[in-house]
């Protein structure tokens, strides 16, 4: 089982605590799910820091059999693309791999490695609203991503459409990323904003062409890239921001901030 390694530093590690703290994350946020939904990017930093931005994705999100998780690897450890399919636990409870849609991307890009993801956070910080929406009715499928270049990425996404289609999953693809990495608010938001217009449009090429001409720090780029090509795979054509914050926001330090941002893919 892959224990929760964060609880306590990124979130609370009591589970009262905990759902008071999604509470707080929900607030003033209308939870009303759309079917049509394929994928969703949302930030992986501290609650207080970047939880209610990931709410305004969760609280869209569609009822699924399973939700693919995408994360990047800051540790460096374990394999280039990495499956976990151990059960993972959190303070709210157990959540179990969905081993079927294994069985779909077997001999492909994506190896089974648990190493990447034992001292990963990107992924975990993801559970627990999962949890929170849809109490421990459905599945995951972690994936870590330490190779993150277009190529890769894109066959990435391909192999798990095709896994969702060949399975007849209902699944929704889920992609953890901050942006902007400790530059001045204003940098911060504008070369962000101009990194999520490729998103909007759904183009990878462009989106890394954005990255790397503004030299953009956002972590999971690779995840979102991944996610843009399934949820294109798998019938999305069009995609929308519902939020996008600082940590400047909550800290109200703006001279070197962190970029947050939720999106929809459907």
């Amino acid at each position: 089982m892959r224990q929760a390694i964060v609880a306590g530093k990124f979130y609370p590690a009591d589970s009262t605590a905990l759902k008071k703290e999604l509470d707080n994350c929900f607030s003033d946020i209308v939870i009303d799910a759309k079917s049509g939904i394929k994928g969703t990017i949302v930030p992986h930093a501290g609650y207080v820091y970047s939880g209610r931005v990931a709410a305004h994705s969760y609280a869209v999100l569609p009822p699924a059999d399973t939700y693919i998780i995408l994360g990047p690897n800051h540790t460096g450890y374990g394999s280039p693309i990495a499956l976990s399919t151990d059960s993972w636990l959190t303070p709210l409870g157990k959540v179990e791999v969905d081993k079927e849609l294994k069985e779909g991307i077997a001999g492909s890009i994506i190896d089974q490695d648990e190493l990447a993801h034992r001292f990963e956070h990107s992924i975990e910080v993801q559970i627990p609203f999962l949890q929170y929406r849809f109490k421990h009715d459905f599945k995951i499928f972690p994936i870590c991503m330490g190779m993150q270049d277009e190529e890769i990425a894109i066959e990435v996404g391909t192999e798990i459409a095709r896994a969702i289609m060949d399975t007849g999953r209902k699944a929704v693809i889920i992609a953890s990323s901050d942006f902007t990495h400790y530059q001045p608010a204003r940098v911060a938001e504008s070369n962000d904003k101009y990194l999520i217009k490729s998103i909007l449009n759904m183009n990878v090429h462009e989106f890394y062409n954005r990255l790397y001409e503004k030299d953009i720090s956002a972590c999971g780029f690779g995840p979102i890239a991944a996610t843009i090509t399934a949820a294109r795979e798998l019938g999305a054509s069009r995609a929308d921001l519902l939020k996008y914050a600082t940590s400047g926001e909550v800290t109200g330090d703006n001279s070197g901030v962190v970029g947050y941002a939720s999106l929809t893919l459907e």
